[in-house]
């Protein structure tokens, strides 16, 4: 196969499972740690008018999405992909980075919880993604 269709479908396959395990964390936290009385988590008009009810148990599940989210996408990626396997799996950290600053300026959040998400639950997780594909790899070879 054509390194660049393979590097190519790495990538698209890495954001699909990396989305994949984000959403299903996510959906899984709700059933765990209910939402606050009153919290309406169908629109985000709805998130912004009552992120105030919500408690630092609240920001444990979509921490651990991201961060699970990221680095499950990253390990695809760098798995799949012929070369460039950095570039690629710290360029899905960055891709899913650029979704959670969207996010942090759409749903304003406390400030430890963006600061802490931010900078801990992307690149440094598509980093260890990275090391422990490749490390798997030179392993099997």
């Amino acid at each position: 196969m054509d390194p660049y269709l393979r590097n190519t479908l790495a990538v698209i396959a890495g954001i699909a499972v990396g989305s994949l395990v984000n959403m299903s964390i996510i959906a899984l936290g709700e059933s765990w740690i209910p939402l606050p009385d009153g919290v309406d988590n169908k629109t985000m008009t709805g998130l912004q008018n009552t992120m105030h009810l919500f408690e630092i148990k609240h920001f444990l599940f979509p921490f651990l999405a991201h961060a699970t989210g990221t680095f499950f996408g990253a390990v695809t990626t760098a798995l799949i992909a012929i070369n460039h396997k950095k570039k690629l799996a710290l360029g899905i950290g960055a891709f899913f980075l650029f979704g959670g600053i969207v996010m942090v300026c759409s749903l304003p959040s406390p400030i430890w919880f963006t600061i802490v998400d931010l900078v801990f639950a992307y690149i440094p997780t598509a980093y260890l993604a990275l090391k422990l594909a490749c490390r798997k790899q030179k392993k099997t070879e």
